[in-house]
């Protein structure tokens, strides 16, 4: 039998209403290729099976390998394997067909090697790793590659699967079409770790059944990426296991999420570090310690970037207090916490000003204008902003002389 040929359905399948739903949220420099990808990750209609087969037989797959066809070939297969399919070569092939020369590639489901080598790339079969020959499987024994393996100056140490490979190699360029940054690009690069470290990992972890933590868990997590790839599959006692219909609602699924996180980072994950490295840039102008900066707008998320940019930007002093207005148009200033996870602070306000307000602060710190103290001690309120940087210099000037206020 001729291997079954599957061709595009009608955008108004679920899994293309959802991608083009994607779509309209994200920015304009990305709909050109989003609206191309929303067509791509449609559901696939499958030749049905013929009647005169019996339904015993029909419930089991078929080895013939499967070939998903766009409507526009080009000439280039995909190769990946049949049968019950996972999030992490759903997602390699998504990646691949953002890229030019792959765009509108035939994806090859089987596991017959003659097939497999007629294919121009192969992802999560065939037992072999080798970039120039553009073979990505981690099944193999040897396999133990890690982007910090390949690519000493990362420091993810996680195994990589199908998915981690091809982002590996052709991530840049993916971003690179879907968001006009040019390679090379230091937004560019901080795209690409940023969405390694915040999807693509999660991908290669659950796939090669890395636990995220030592220990017994203390409840499930069944929503992830890859759970809900799992779902796609045929239930263990359906009658039909044809898993081509599935795999596409999966391409759909992975690629309206991974766009949507490109959405983030660039348009709003992006902008916030900007904000927050010209702060960092300014902060012996706001106060000489440097140990202060100030942001003219409130809202702004500054943690995770004020702790990287520390170190990329090779900061000598720690930055200790964050000015910025609140909605009321009145300053806050915030005490920088130890790392991300904890409620400890770098340096938090004074003891003594803690769960007082109003008038009765003012006239304790010797500050005009003080709304409060956080009884934790954590974030403070004056009515100006040379208020509130007066609150963080008195807490500055007291713990030199009594560094055990660093709590």
């Amino acid at each position: 039998m001729s291997p079954v040929r599957l061709k595009l359905q009608s955008a108004s399948s679920a899994a293309a209403a959802a991608c083009v739903a994607a779509s309209f949220m994200l920015a304009p420099n990305l709909l050109k290729f989003t609206f191309r990808t929303s067509v791509f990750t449609s559901v696939y209609r499958s030749i049905p099976v013929r009647d005169s087969i019996p339904v015993a037989e029909r419930r089991y797959m078929s080895h013939q390998p499967k070939r998903l066809c766009t409507e526009n070939m080009s000439g280039k297969r995909i190769g990946t394997h049949n049968g019950t399919f996972h999030c992490d070569e759903v997602l390699a092939c998504f990646f691949l067909h953002q890229l030019p020369e792959y765009k509108d590639a035939e994806i090859v489901r089987t596991r017959d090697p003659a097939e497999l080598a007629k294919c121009d790339i192969v992802v999560d079969v065939g037992g072999e790793f080798d970039p120039k020959k553009h073979l990505y499987d981690h099944h193999q024994r040897t396999f133990s590659e890690t982007f910090h393996s390949l690519c000493p100056e990362k420091p993810w140490v996680t195994k990589l699967s199908s998915a981690g490979l091809v982002y590996l190699h052709f991530g840049r360029r993916v971003l690179s079409q879907l968001t006009s940054l040019k390679e090379g690009d230091r937004q560019l690069e901080v795209l690409y770790d940023k969405l390694y470290e915040n999807l693509v990992e999660e991908v290669d972890a659950v796939d090669n059944g890395i636990s995220q933590y030592d220990g017994e868990a203390r409840y499930a997590v069944s929503t992830t990426l890859s759970a809900r790839v799992g779902h796609l599959n045929p239930r263990w006692n359906s009658k039909s296991q044809d898993t081509e219909e599935g795999f596409h609602k999966a391409l759909g699924m992975v690629g309206a999420e991974f766009l949507d996180r490109v959405d983030f980072y660039q348009n709003s994950w992006l902008p916030a570090r900007v904000v927050v490295e010209g702060a960092v840039q300014m902060r012996k102008q706001v106060d000489p310690s440097g140990e202060v900066v100030v942001f003219s707008q409130g809202g702004c998320p500054w943690k995770e970037h004020l702790f990287s940019l520390e170190k990329e930007l090779s900061v000598d002093t720690t930055i200790k207090f964050v000015l910025y207005p609140d909605q009321n148009g009145q300053w806050r200033v915030q005490c920088v916490p130890a790392g991300l996870h904890t409620f400890n602070n770098r340096l938090s306000l004074l003891e003594e000003w803690r769960g007082v307000r109003d008038e009765a602060l003012s006239k304790l710190s010797g500050i005009p204008d003080c709304v409060f103290v956080h009884a934790g001690g954590f974030i403070g309120g004056n009515k100006t902003e040379e208020g509130a940087l007066e609150m963080a210099r008195r807490t500055l000037q007291a713990a030199t002389k009594s560094p055990s206020n660093c709590s």
